[in-house]
Parts: structure tokens; C-alpha cells; sequence
């Protein structure tokens, strides 16, 4: 373990999920007996997802068909999670999301959530400038390059299963980081076999409209001064700096001369679009579909494992379940995190539209409790919840949960209320 802490998160939970799997998705066994359970408040009221409730109908028609194909009364583990995500083929609607240069994923712990993600099968996002952090190709014999996190996710994929997305900042993309990826020997396996991706990011969710920032030293600083902006914001004797890269400048018509782009200069990889919690998500999500991106993903307000200014953290973006709202029925592959570590939250999203769902700070918090198999377990654990909800809902795939399958809570006000659908 580093020592990872997180502020406003269900810490002790993922951590426990990491270390006892399936097992943690049920109360305390030893209290069985023992103990009465039943309803608890929603755990912050304030999230609309959090106040939203899955909703299992009486009469269930898909039960009925799944009963005749099977002979027999359907049981949960008869749900298939698998499906697609952004054009590749996974085991369940979850993907690792991006971890880019911040520290606390530059150690040892994105090699591991790299290895660990691959044997699951499920796909990962790179982040943006670990190029700048970690170099290209290890050096001296510390493995925190951009081919190191490569490698340890790809020698460890499954055949048919997972995929690959490394975003580029701007100033990846003065360094040419896709460039060197898409040519490198030691990607040619994930191309070969469609798992590749490239994910253009316009903003997320830590920090809405600025670009990524991290923390660092005065020698690490003198490094990359020529490529970010540094500010010595927390005073001259410190020791430390503000790194900051630029969010980059996007209108509509940028976005889709980008991804015409991508398309074009890297054929045979998929092409992937994040985009920060705006107040014009829809219509942004939309032009990225329209111009052929595979997949469009959204970090909610809720988002982020990095560093960030405090007023970002708590006043600025959509949450996650007004983003979903305002796209609505998705016109693609829609890929969404943000605060997700659980099944309902995951349900819900996925009943709201969305594909699949990220694992950001659970992800790092699993693999920090145990750099060996706790992300698995975790994955684990989320696989048995959705298997349960979803058949609960008398349905067997993710993709056939739908708005009808969520309840939008009690509003203290009418014009509280929230909108499904």
C-alpha cells in the first residue's frame, strides 16, 4: 500500500471490496441471525443518482422469454454483462479510466492496475502526459513509462477480450505521442487485433475547462518548463510548483476536423472522445458521434484522482446524472465515471444510457489495498451486484435496462423533481 487517502469517498468500502470480493457485496456474514436489515437514506441526497432508485417492475415479459429459452425459472446467473465498449469487446460494462501523469499514479501503482485490468479483460484509458512524467521507454531501471503501462496491460489481455485508449494532451501531441505509439513494434499486437484506441480529450471532471495539473519538485519542473506552464503558486521557498497544461481550444467545428483527423492519420485504431461534465454536453457528445468517434465518454462533476483547485472540486460541472439526463438516449457508445464504485450507481447509469462505466478512484484505491488482485476482486464484486440488479429487474443484458427501470426520488419540491428520460 502507498497510503492513498481520499476526500468525500467511500474509502473503507472499496478497500474492504478489495480485499474480500464478492463476499463485501452482502452485510457482515458473521451478523447473519443476528440482525435486522433494512432500507437506509440515500447516501447523499444531493446526488441525483444517489437519490434516484432501481425500480423492479411486478410483471416482467423478458423473465417469461428468458424461462422458455432456458426450460426453467431464470436465476441472476443467467445475466450475460458482456458487450462493447468504444469497439471492444469486454466481460462487463466497466472500464478502467484514465490515470495520466498525476503522482499518485506514476509509482508503481498504474503498472499494477495496468496488469491487473488486463487479466480481467476489461479496457483502459491511459492518461495524458505520462510521456512528460515517465518518459517514453523505461530508463535505469524504474518502469513508469507510457510502454511500460502499455506492455503490462497488453501481456496480460486475454484473446477476444479488452482494448487499449491513450489520450494525448496538447503538449503529448507536440511530443508526437501517438505518433510513437501507433508505429511502435510493441503496439502492433493491440492493432492487429482492433484494440487500440486514441481518446481526445476535451476536459474532465476534476477540473471543468482547465487542462491537467500536477505537483512538482524543482528539478522535475526544470525538465519540463519548455513543454507546460509552471507557476510557483505555493510560495518561493516551497520546493514545489504548479504544473499546468493547457486545456486546449475547441468549438464545434474543431471537434470534428479532430476526429476526421484521428480517422484519417490512424486508420486502424479507434477513435475516442472525453469530454468534461459542460453544460453543452449533449450537443458536444453528438458532434463527436456525428463525425465518427466509437466512443464519447463523460467524466460527471464527481470524476477525478488528481490535483485540482478546491473550488473546482465542489462548485464547477454538471454531476454525472445531469450530464446523462441532458444527452438523453445516447446516439452512440456512450462511456461515462464519476463516483462509481458499487452496482446500483453503475445500474443506474447504465439504465440512463450509458454503455459502461469507469472505475477511477476505486480503481487506484483497489490496486493500492492489494497490487495483486485488488481491482479484481473488486470487478468481481460489481459483476455479482449488477448480475443481481439486473435480473431483479427481470432483464438478463445491460443494454436492455432503460429509463422506465429508475425512479427519480423524492424531491422536496416539484421543481426539484428530477427528470428521467
Amino acid at each position: 500500500m502507498t497510503g492513498l487517502r481520499t476526500s468525500r469517498f467511500p474509502e473503507a468500502e472499496v478497500r474492504d471490496r478489495a480485499r474480500r470480493g464478492a463476499a463485501a457485496v452482502f452485510p457482515d456474514v458473521a451478523g447473519y441471525g443476528r440482525t435486522l436489515y433494512g432500507s437506509e437514506p440515500a447516501e447523499r441526497a444531493d446526488d441525483v443518482l444517489d437519490a434516484m432508485r432501481l425500480v423492479p417492475p411486478v410483471f416482467m415479459p423478458q423473465r417469461l422469454e428468458k424461462l422458455v429459452e432456458l426450460a426453467r425459472e431464470p436465476l441472476y446467473s443467467d445475466v450475460d454483462l458482456r458487450t462493447t465498449v468504444g469497439g471492444f469487446a469486454a466481460p462487463l460494462p466497466v472500464y478502467l479510466s484514465a490515470f495520466g501523469s498525476t503522482r499518485v499514479a506514476s509509482a508503481d501503482l498504474g503498472l499494477a492496475a495496468s496488469g491487473q485490468a488486463g487479466a480481467l479483460g476489461i479496457p483502459m484509458v491511459i492518461g495524458e502526459n505520462v510521456y512528460a512524467a515517465g518518459g517514453y521507454r523505461s530508463s535505469g531501471g524504474a518502469h513508469r513509462s507510457l510502454l511500460d503501462r502499455i506492455a503490462g496491460y497488453a501481456d496480460a489481455l486475454p484473446a477476444g477480450l479488452g482494448g487499449l485508449a491513450v489520450q494525448q494532451s496538447t503538449e503529448d501531441a507536440d511530443c508526437e505521442v501517438w505518433n510513437l505509439v501507433y508505429s511502435d513494434p510493441a503496439a502492433q499486437p493491440l492493432l492487429d487485433t482492433g484494440r487500440l484506441a486514441f481518446e481526445l480529450k476535451t476536459g474532465q471532471g476534476a477540473k471543468p475547462g482547465l487542462g491537467g495539473m500536477t505537483v512538482l519538485d524543482g528539478a522535475a519542473a526544470a525538465r519540463v518548463e519548455d513543454l507546460y506552464a509552471i507557476d510557483p503558486v505555493f510560495g518561493p521557498d516551497a520546493g514545489r510548483v504548479l504544473r499546468s497544461s493547457s486545456p486546449g481550444t475547441f468549438t464545434d467545428e474543431i471537434l470534428r476536423q479532430q476526429i476526421r483527423f484521428m480517422r484519417n492519420n490512424f486508420p486502424r485504431a479507434r477513435v475516442w472522445v472525453k469530454l468534461h461534465p459542460g453544460r453543452d454536453v449533449r450537443e458536444a457528445a453528438a458532434v463527436a458521434w456525428q463525425a465518427g468517434a466509437d466512443a464519447v465518454t463523460v467524466d460527471g462533476a464527481e470524476g477525478g484522482t488528481g490535483w485540482a483547485p478546491l473550488s473546482f472540486l465542489h462548485q464547477v460541472g454538471l454531476p454525472l446524472g445531469e450530464c446523462l439526463q441532458r444527452i438523453g438516449r445516447p446516439d452512440g457508445c456512450l462511456l461515462v465515471s464519476g463516483r462509481i464504485w458499487e452496482g446500483a450507481r453503475a445500474a443506474k447509469c447504465l439504465a440512463l444510457g450509458a454503455r459502461a462505466v469507469g472505475l477511477g478512484r476505486a480503481g487506484l484505491l483497489a490496486v493500492d489495498e492489494d497490487p495483486s488482485a485488488g481491482l479484481r476482486r473488486l470487478v468481481e464484486g460489481l459483476a455479482l451486484e449488477l448480475r443481481l440488479l439486473i435480473s431483479a429487474l427481470g432483464k438478463y443484458r445491460p443494454d436492455a435496462l432503460g429509463a422506465e427501470d429508475v425512479w427519480p426520488g423524492v424531491a422536496s419540491r416539484p421543481e426539484d423533481a428530477v427528470r428521467v428520460g
